[in-house]
């Protein structure tokens, strides 16, 4: 099982910036893959960026040059820097582990808004 806890989201005005953290607790040495997704009202849960364990990171076409998503195994904590943000940005992120055997955790979600 792994716990995980989330914060960082909050109010901003639009081309501001946030960092989201995600702490991570539990059996952490099982974990191949963190990251981040959002969802907006009325859609889709869609990924934001991911780091799998010795691959590279993925990021949704819409954030490319703006977030930069890191990781910190020795804190076991997923970051999310959010640069430039846009009333579309808008969102509850929420972070997610998987684990090697392919079960997946997610964390509670933070509220991202992005004012015009």
């Amino acid at each position: 099982q792994v716990q995980l806890v989330e914060s960082g989201g909050g109010l901003v005005q639009a081309g501001g910036s946030l960092r989201l953290s995600c702490a991570a607790s539990g059996s952490t040495l099982s974990i191949f893959a963190m990251g981040w997704y959002r969802q907006a009202p009325g859609k889709q849960r869609e990924l934001v960026a991911r780091i799998p364990t010795g691959l590279s990171t993925n990021y949704a076409d819409s954030v490319k040059g703006r977030f930069t998503i890191s990781r910190d195994n020795a804190k076991n904590t997923l970051y999310l820097q959010m640069n430039s943000l846009k009333p579309e940005d808008t969102a509850v992120y929420y972070c997610r582990v998987t684990v090697w055997s392919g079960s997946v955790y997610w964390g509670q979600g933070t509220q991202v808004t992005v004012s015009s």
